[in-house]
């Protein structure tokens, strides 16, 4: 048997709108045969006991998806069995997920109940004022974030002043045509799964491009921020979407709302934005380069401006980056608190019983 596939995603970002989330579009209720929602404080193991269903589900040859932490992006936020309809996912702020249809859907598993209570309390004014910290760290950070996007928006305004946005409509007509050829309106909609493929972390600027972008044909469009790659895609999407077709979205780390990257599955085709911040590494993919359509006299008159910005622009991010690091430290210290008050002998048996029956609902789906 041959070892499942995995797929590595962002479900939240931090973001110039703070903490951002598309954890509604993980597994939908109507979609889902189980949701499980694990809850619990830090460092009581709930990204171990996600990562440990995958990897023994990706043995057992099924593909799985990883869903990353964007404040720890070697941490879990959750775990999905596409072909199973079946999701694990950490309950905890600031991504709090309570069941919808309790017993129906979704059920919860409380780490916390194996904790050691007196304990923890001994450690109470630690854990408030460490808490405390992490919460003013990234407001920190986001207000970073925040005026790092303030300047990154003056460059794409200063850009779209420049671009022939006739080619650009023509270029999204093209691809549209070439892509979806003459599919008349579907009677409904296709569904539209937005998440992150890239996020900032404390580890600096992270995406999983190379997991997730690999159709067997790949449009990639480059250009600076400004010249309309955005607009190419979300048409092409809006396209798609009204003539049935299920859609993947994935979203700009820094403007949650701007699309940057779309797969349509049963098409085998992807479309994805390539830039000094993330591309993918694909083969045979077929590129069009947005910078062509800029008058660069016009561009050349803000041309000081434009790299003075993008100085700012990269200075503010890297100061982000280094405050969200802060708050993980602090985040590390919370789970020191935790971690020794764990009675993981509890937790191995909860995580048997709950792999078990997963393994069941194998059983039932064949």
């Amino acid at each position: 048997m041959s070892k499942g596939r995995i797929r590595h995603m962002f479900p939240g970002g931090n973001t110039s709108q703070g903490f951002f989330s598309y954890y509604d579009y993980i597994l939908s209720q109507e979609e889902a045969n189980r949701i499980i929602c694990i809850k619990g404080g830090p460092g009581v193991g709930k990204s171990t006991f996600m990562k440990r269903v995958g990897e023994e589900m990706l043995e057992l040859g099924y593909d799985i998806e990883l869903m990353h932490c964007s404040s720890d992006n070697n941490s879990l936020d959750g775990v999905v069995i596409p072909s199973l309809k079946v999701a694990l996912l950490d309950g905890t702020a600031p991504h709090v997920v309570d069941p919808k249809n309790p017993g129906a859907v979704d059920e919860i598993i409380n780490l916390g109940d194996f904790w050691n209570n007196e304990e923890l309390k001994k450690h109470k004014e630690d854990i408030l004022k460490a808490n405390k910290e992490v919460g003013r760290t990234f407001r920190r950070a986001y207000r970073y974030i925040k005026a790092a996007y303030s300047i990154y928006e003056d460059n794409v305004e200063i850009v779209s002043w420049c671009v022939d946005d006739a080619k650009v409509r023509k270029l999204s007509e093209k691809l549209k045509n070439e892509i979806l050829g003459d599919r008349d309106i579907a009677d409904r909609p296709g569904k539209d799964r937005k998440l992150f493929a890239s996020a900032i972390t404390p580890n600096g600027l992270v995406n999983y491009l190379d997991t997730l972008i690999n159709t067997s044909k790949v449009y990639v469009l480059k250009g600076m921020q400004g010249t309309g790659t955005e607009r190419v895609i979300q048409k092409v999407k809006e396209a798609a979407v009204e003539r049935g077709y299920d859609v993947e979205s994935f979203y700009c780390a820094l403007n949650p709302y701007k699309l940057e990257h779309l797969i349509i599955p049963d098409l085998d085709v992807s479309i994805t934005t390539s830039n000094n911040y993330h591309s993918a590494n694909v083969k045979n993919s077929v590129e069009f380069n947005l910078d062509e359509y800029l008058n660069t006299l016009e561009l050349g008159k803000y041309q000081d401006t434009v790299k003075y910005n993008k100085k700012n622009f990269d200075m503010l991010l890297d100061t982000a980056i280094k405050t969200i690091g802060k708050a993980k430290a602090i985040h590390d210290i919370l789970e020191s608190y935790y971690i020794p008050n764990m009675d993981f002998e509890a937790i191995e048996k909860c995580y048997l019983m709950t792999f078990n029956s997963i393994k069941e609902q194998i059983l039932f789906d064949s």
